[in-house]
Order: C-alpha cells, then sequence, then structure tokens
C-alpha cells in the first residue's frame, strides 16, 4: 500500500510538471493526460530484453577466475545459483553461492532493462561487504553480449572503476567477466564466472 501510495503520488507529480517542461520546449505540445497515461503503461511493460532475462531463469552451475596479480594465475572455484524473474517478468533476481579468495561468499543481484532510459541496469549486494554496487550500460545490436560500468570507493580514498562484460552465449551458458582499475590505473581483469546451466 505504501509503495502505491508513493507511486501515485509520483505520477501526479510528473502529470502536474508535464505541462511546465513542455512550455520550455516550445516546438512541442502538452501532453495531455490520457497520452501520458498510457506512455506510462507501455514503458512499464516488459519488452524483448525483459524475455531474454526470462530465458536465463532456473539453476545454474558456476565456474570462477579470480586474478589478484597481473601476470599470475587465477584462483579457481566452483558454485551455484539460481535465478527468477520478479515483478511478473519486469527483474532477473539472482542468488549466488560459491567462494571468492578461498572464502565462503553468497550474493544477491537484481537485472533489469530500463524501458524510459534504454539502458540496461544491476544492483549487487553480497557477504564480503555492506553497500550495493550498482551498475548500468547497453548491449550489443543482437542483445548477447552486456557491457556495464560502475564504480565503488575504496578503503583510505579513491575509487575503482569497473567495466563488465556478460556474454548470453546461449540458453544454457553465460559468461561474465570483470575489470577494474584502482585510482584510473591501467585496468585489469579481475574475475571470470561461466554459468552452465543444470541438467
Amino acid at each position: 500500500m505504501r509503495f502505491l501510495s508513493i507511486t501515485a503520488t509520483a505520477l501526479c507529480v510528473a502529470l502536474m510538471a508535464s505541462p511546465a517542461l513542455a512550455k520550455d520546449k516550445k516546438h512541442e505540445k502538452p501532453m495531455d493526460e490520457q497520452a501520458m497515461m498510457e506512455l506510462w503503461k507501455q514503458l512499464g511493460t516488459p519488452g524483448e530484453p525483459h524475455k531474454q532475462f526470462a530465458a536465463l531463469a532456473g539453476s545454474w552451475t558456476t565456474t570462477t577466475k579470480e586474478w589478484m596479480e597481473p601476470g599470475k594465475p587465477p584462483m579457481e572455484s566452483t558454485g551455484t545459483a539460481e535465478m527468477k524473474m520478479l515483478l511478473d517478468g519486469r527483474f532477473l533476481y539472482q542468488e549466488f553461492n560459491g567462494q571468492m579468495m578461498g572464502q565462503p561468499f553468497n550474493g544477491i543481484g537484481i537485472d533489469g532493462y530500463d524501458n524510459m532510459r534504454k539502458r540496461y541496469v544491476t544492483a549487487w549486494m553480497d557477504s564480503m561487504g555492506t553497500g550495493i554496487f550498482l551498475m548500468e550500460g547497453t548491449a550489443s545490436a543482437d542483445g548477447r553480449t552486456i557491457t556495464l560500468r560502475g564504480s565503488h570507493p575504496e578503503p583510505g580514498g579513491g575509487k575503482m572503476a569497473h567495466r563488465a562484460i556478460w556474454k548470453l552465449i546461449d540458453n544454457n551458458t553465460q559468461q561474465f567477466d570483470m575489470y577494474g582499475s584502482h585510482h584510473g590505473q591501467k585496468e585489469m581483469k579481475m574475475m571470470e564466472i561461466t554459468y552452465t546451466r543444470k541438467p
């Protein structure tokens, strides 16, 4: 109920603000309330990117490689992931269980495609921190390679910039590669996770 109240309030504000915004753009006609409601409905309807996420729902095994230093062999570990769609096919939810840096590791991710901004968005949280890591980006023309970017603050100051390449190889195989650079230094590959659907 609280969420519905907030959503309704936000929509009313948007509807009231639209004529004022339209005045700033003299070449555009103000959108009437019915047209605005129809547009919101269209933007809130899952599309092809969401259908592609839905195809990933299910149980997976994972193989992870972690590079701690350039030029040195990676640490390798295995794990599992469970994926399902949320909110009537709008978001992909993942529960990941495995190891990271030799320690037990659990993570939760939510991936989506924002129809309004035409951007892929992801939120990640795990057992190694108390923050929520956010990334966003775009996909290749066929939608099967998604490039995401984000950053997070580092202890002692500065930020680490991240770039992730998520390859949806087929409905039974995915690969997630993470690259990072400390304080603007040269980017290095930090992690590679291969997902294989369980039989």
